[in-house]
C-alpha cells in the first residue's frame, strides 16, 4: 500500500509540473479535419473530471481533479487532471489521466499516461498529445506523435491525437479515442481551445 501511494504521489507531482508549464508550451501540431466515425453511439454520457466550458475572452481559470475514478465494465484511470485557462485573446486547455485501463468490447487499451494540451489565439488553434506506455491486448502500440495516427479494432478504431477542426475554428484534441459502433465511444484526455470557449476533460464517454 506505501509503494501504491508513493506511486500515485509521484504521479501527481509530474502532472503539477506539467500544468506549471502549461502557460509557456510552444505551439505545436496543426488543426486537422475531423476523423470518420465508425457509427453514432445511443445510451448514456459519461464526463470524468471535466471543467465545464469557459467562455472565450474571459480571464479566468477552471480546472478538475481526483486521484482515482472510473465507469464499471469499461474504465478506470488515476491522477486525472483537467484545466482550461483564459485570457482575453487567448485560450489554453489540458486534460490528462495516468494509469489509463479500457476495455471496449473485448479490446483491452492501457496506458501509462495520456495528456492533450489545445491553444487558442486570435486567428489560430494549435494543438498536440503525449502517450506514454500504450498497448493493444497487451501488445505495445508505437505513438507516431502525427494528428489522428488511426488503429483499426475488431468493430471500430482508435484514433491517437485526435484534432478536429470546428467550423469557427474551434480545436479539440483527443490524446486517445476509442470508437466500437454501437458500443462505446470514448475520448481520454480532450481539450478544447477556440472561438467555442475552452474546456477539458479527462474522459468523456458514450456507451
Amino acid at each position: 500500500m506505501r509503494n501504491r501511494n508513493s506511486s500515485r504521489l509521484g504521479l501527481a507531482a509530474a502532472v503539477v509540473g506539467v500544468l506549471g508549464g502549461l502557460l509557456m508550451w510552444p505551439a505545436v501540431g496543426s488543426a486537422q479535419l475531423t476523423v470518420p466515425t465508425p457509427g453514432t453511439v445511443l445510451g448514456a454520457t459519461t464526463v470524468l473530471g471535466g471543467t465545464g466550458t469557459l467562455a472565450a475572452g474571459t480571464s479566468d481559470v477552471l480546472q478538475a481533479s481526483g486521484l482515482t475514478a472510473g465507469i464499471p465494465s469499461l474504465l478506470t484511470g488515476e491522477v486525472l487532471h483537467a484545466v482550461t485557462i483564459g485570457y482575453p485573446n487567448q485560450i489554453d486547455s489540458e486534460a490528462s489521466l495516468a494509469a489509463l485501463a479500457l476495455n471496449v468490447a473485448g479490446t483491452s487499451i492501457g496506458a501509462d499516461f495520456v495528456m492533450s494540451r489545445a491553444t487558442a489565439v486570435v486567428g489560430s488553434a494549435v494543438g498536440t498529445s503525449n502517450i506514454d506506455g500504450l498497448s493493444i491486448n497487451g501488445v505495445p502500440i508505437p505513438v507516431t506523435g502525427d494528428p489522428n495516427q488511426t488503429i483499426g479494432i475488431p468493430g471500430g478504431l482508435v484514433v491517437l491525437n485526435e484534432q478536429q477542426s470546428l467550423p469557427d475554428g474551434t480545436l479539440v484534441v483527443n490524446a486517445l479515442h476509442a470508437l466500437v459502433s454501437g458500443v462505446a465511444d470514448v475520448a481520454v484526455a480532450s481539450a478544447t481551445a477556440g472561438f467555442s470557449g475552452g474546456s477539458a476533460k479527462a474522459v468523456q464517454a458514450s456507451y
